[in-house]
Parts: structure tokens; sequence; C-alpha cells
């Protein structure tokens, strides 16, 4: 195969220099070779490329991008491809027909003008070019028929074959003569290709120019190309002239209601664009007033609050005690078992310690983040990218800035609060309520995921089954790693190999499940209903 890529050839004419004289060059734009004045090189280079595809694949769909310069040529792009195959070889993919296929699909559909090159000594009703651009284009209204090989066939065929009178196409069809095989035709160039046809189609001109609609020679195949060209480019340029001022009605229209019709200059634009930057961050500013941050914090304290609980009590097999603790009318403080004390003092040393100042600096400026990027999402910002991201940019730092500094004075201005809290009765007993209504949020939290697991499970029996099961796998596997350990100690160190347990009872995903009821919800539903009588000891 010589074509293994697709080759996007554009010709782009240039003025001759200042001498008459043309200058013609090629570039290849993703190589990065610069200018090629040699053409040889260009044509090995194509070459490399091409074979630079391995043979287990045969074709690639990565195209050659190739730009010719020259004050000889048209400004006209062209797209070779690889030719059409009904038989793979024995060092091709078998699928290297559909390959081909598929990508040359791609490249004829419409608005794309199809050249169907096809060889006059090969009946065209056996030609693979045409029945794809047929598929492309039913009414051949943008496919062009190029016949080679005309000095083949007798001067009669090749003509009729040009009238297209048997496989009509809107464009037409164009004869040309191609270089003979062999090393003639390597030696030969295409100006004298191009002479060489042009002399065999005059020694016939009976068959050849005796009618108007028969295309023949290299320059008559130029000429209809840029036609083609032209009236392609005419017929799109209405589509674009009405999208332009359908465009242009709808600027019209957004001035009239953003500005009634005033003149506005680029300083006005800029100020009102200020002012409406300012009056928006006003409106969202309620968002961060005092009652809205409180809200927050707030919610953000009681999640750490019930994070330190789930660490130090929830996980606690002693956690039940706290039903007979909260019962006891007669129990003081200096009663209690010193092993609670401690959880009470390392709960409370988590909570103190555990940077609130820091997470309350970085909630607020999240918020501010967020607030900054809608601004910059909305009108007229998305108008102009470049000043949204300076503004986001802009804003980010100097949050970013201004968080460290922000984080020493809260934790300073709460230090006096952290070790020697004063409250009254009142506060006391909102902080009781607070307390109560956040157990029964998180209980009822609880709940729902318990239903959803009982529900994924098939029922509560089975549930109870499952946790059962799980529960034995557990003791068995501590089982199994205290055997392992002893076995170990008595041969020395030496590590035993022991194969896991196996479930065929239930599936992972199941027990997954059950595990998740045995450690989470198992100790929090019963721990929490015992303990909310007796939330102040907290």
């Amino acid at each position: 195969m010589v074509t293994r890529r697709p080759i996007e050839l554009t010709l782009i004419h240039t003025p001759t220099n200042a001498n008459g004289q043309a200058v013609e060059y090629g570039e290849f734009p993703s190589l990065g070779l610069g200018k090629i004045t040699d053409f040889s090189q260009i044509q090995k280079t194509l070459t490399d490329l091409n074979l630079a595809v391995p043979a287990s694949e045969a074709v690639s769909d990565e195209p050659i991008d190739l730009r010719i310069y020259s004050s000889n040529v048209p400004d006209l792009t062209l797209i070779d491809l690889p030719g059409y195959v009904q038989i793979s070889s024995m060092d091709q993919p078998e699928t290297l027909k559909e390959k081909i296929s598929a990508l040359c699909e791609k490249y004829i559909r419409e608005p794309n003008i199809v050249l169907a090159v096809c060889a006059a000594d090969v009946d065209l009703a056996n030609s693979p070019a045409l029945r794809a651009s047929r598929k492309a284009d039913p009414l051949g209204l943008r496919t062009l028929g190029v016949i080679t090989k005309m000095d083949l066939v007798p001067p009669e065929q090749g003509a009729q074959i040009l009238s297209g009178n048997r496989y009509p196409l809107h464009l037409g069809y164009v004869g040309v003569v191609c270089k003979p095989p062999g090393k003639t035709g390597r030696r030969e160039t295409m100006d004298v290709a191009a002479r060489r046809g042009d002399e065999y189609f005059r020694d016939n001109r009976e068959q050849f120019y005796s009618s108007s609609s028969v295309m023949v020679g290299s320059e008559t195949l130029k000429k209809r190309l840029m036609d083609v060209l032209e009236s392609s480019m005419a017929s799109s340029l209405h589509g674009i002239t009405n999208a332009v001022q359908l465009e242009l009605e709808e600027a019209q229209y957004q001035f009239k209601v953003q500005y009634n019709d005033r003149r506005i200059s680029p300083e006005s634009y800029v100020a009102e664009t200020i002012d409406a930057l300012k009056a928006r961050f006003r409106d969202f500013t309620a968002q961060f007033r005092k009652p809205a941050v409180r809200a927050k914090l707030k919610t953000m304290l009681d999640e750490r609050v019930m994070d330190v609980l789930e660490q130090l009590y929830w996980s606690d097999k002693r956690v039940g005690e706290f039903t007979s603790l909260g019962e006891d009318k007669r129990l003081k403080p200096d009663d209690v078992e010193p092993y609670w004390k401690y959880k009470l003092d390392a709960a409370s040393s988590l909570l103190t310690k555990s940077g609130v100042g820091r997470d309350a600096t970085l909630l607020v400026a999240d918020g501010l983040r967020t607030l900054i990027d809608s601004i910059a999402a909305g009108e007229p910002f998305n108008f102009h990218p470049r000043a949204s991201e300076r503004l986001v940019q802009f804003a980010h730092m100097i949050l970013r800035d201004r968080i460290p500094p922000t984080s020493d004075q809260v934790e300073n201005c709460i230090k006096p609060y952290k070790y020697e809290v004063e409250v009254d009765e009142r506060e006391w007993e909102n902080g009781r309520k607070e307390a109560i209504t956040l157990f029964e949020r998180e209980l009822g939290m609880c709940e729902e995921k318990l239903k959803e697991i009982r529900k994924k499970v098939g029922g509560s029996r089975r549930l109870g089954s499952l946790m059962g099961y799980v529960r034995d796998l557990e003791e068995k596997e501590r089982e199994r790693k205290s055997r392992r350990i002893n076995q170990a100690i008595a041969r020395g160190g030496e590590e035993i190999d022991d194969a896991p347990l196996e479930s065929y009872k239930y599936t992972p995903g199941q027990l997954v499940d059950g595990a998740l009821s045995v450690h989470n919800l198992f100790w929090t539903l019963p721990h929490c209903y015992s303990s909310a009588p007796c939330c102040s000891i907290y």
C-alpha cells in the first residue's frame, strides 16, 4: 500500500517575489521541519511517514498535514485517502477492508466534495470509490468523477465513460492520463505527464472535443475543482450571513433591553460592571452575617462532637452503664468512676485541641470562595472569561493570605473559653436540650441506615442471622490469629501459613452490610437511647 495515512494537502496561493519569480516551498506543521524547498525531500518525508505505520495495522487514521505555498497553485485543500481493497493479503489484518471504509466515510461526509477516482480500464459498476460516494451522496450533487488511464482504452469508449450517461454525477467526469508504470513513470515529471495527456486528447479531438459535456486534461481538472470550490463557498455564504445577522439582531435587542439605547463607552461599561459586582456581593453578604455564620459553625461543632462520641463512647462496651448513672439521683460528680472521668477529659481534649479556630476560618473562607465563583460565573462576567478568571484569582489570593492570621486571631479569642466555661442554669438546660436534639437526629439517621440495610439484606430475621454469622466469623478469625501466634512462638518465630476463612453462605456484599450493622448500628442504636437522658455528663 502506498497511502497508509490520510494526507491533508493544503494548497496556498502566494504572490511572486519582487523579481517576478515564483517562490515555492512546503511545510509539515506537526513535524516542525520549517520551509522545505526541495520537493524530493517532501516526497521522501511522505514516504517515510506512510511506511512508519506498522504492518500489523496497515493503515492509520492519524492524518499527515502538508502545506504547499506557490504562486502556481490555487487556494485549495485536498485529502488523499487509502485506496479501497476487496481482499486482505496474508501480511495484512483481516479488518483492513472495514478500517479503510470507516476512514474514508469520515472524510466524504457533507459538505466535503468527493473526488471519486476510477480507472478507465475497469468497469465503473465495480468501482468501490463510486459505490462509497453513492452511499454518502446518493444524488451525486457533490461528487466529481476523475477517470484515470484514459490512454489505455479506445477513445470512443473513453468518451462514452466521460459523458456520464450510465452513472450520472452532477459535477460530471474529468478524464486524465497518468504516468506510465515502471522506471519510465518514476523519471517522468507531472508537467511531462500533463503534456503527454494533452497531446493524446488533441490527437483524438473528434471524440473528446466534439461535445462540451466531455471534460479532459489536468488543466481542466484544476479549473473544474476551482469552480466547484467557489460554488460551494458561495452556497455556504448565505447560511453564514444569516447566522451573523441573527447574532447582530440579538445583540441589538440585548443592548436595547439593558441600556435603553443610550450611548455607552468602554469606561461607563466597566463602571457599571463594577457597580453590579458590588451590588451582587452586597446582596450575598447576608449569608455571612452573625446569625448565619453562627448556625454554620454550630453545625460544624455538632458534627465534631458526634465524631468524638463515636470515637470514645459508642464503640465502648461499657457505654450501657450510662443508663444506670443517669437514673441514680443520689450520684455526685465525685462518685463517678475514674474511668469515665478519664473519658470525659479525653473527649474535652479532642474537641478543644482539634483546631476550632482554623476550622471555623476555613468554613467561612470556603463559603466566600463559593460566593466569588458564583458571581464570576454569572452575567456579565461570563462574557469576559479573562476578567472572570482574574477576579477569581484575585479573590482567592486575598483569602489565602488572610486565612493564617485570621485563624490565629480566632484561636486567641476563644482560648479563654476552652478550659474555664462559666454557664448558668438556663444555659446548661438549653445545652442539654440541644444535645438531646442532636442525638435524636443522629439516631434518626442510624435508623434510616438500618432500614436501608434491612431492606437490602432481605428482612430483620435475615439481618439478625447475618449479624450472628459475622460475629461467628470474627470470633473464628480471632481464634485463628491467636493460634498462629502461639504456633509461631512454639516454632521460634517461623511464620505459619493459614488459609483465610471462606464463606459460601453469604455474598461479600452481604458480609460487609452485616459487619456494618454489627460494629456501628448494633452498638449505636441501644446506647444512644440509654445515654440520651444523661447527655449532661458530657
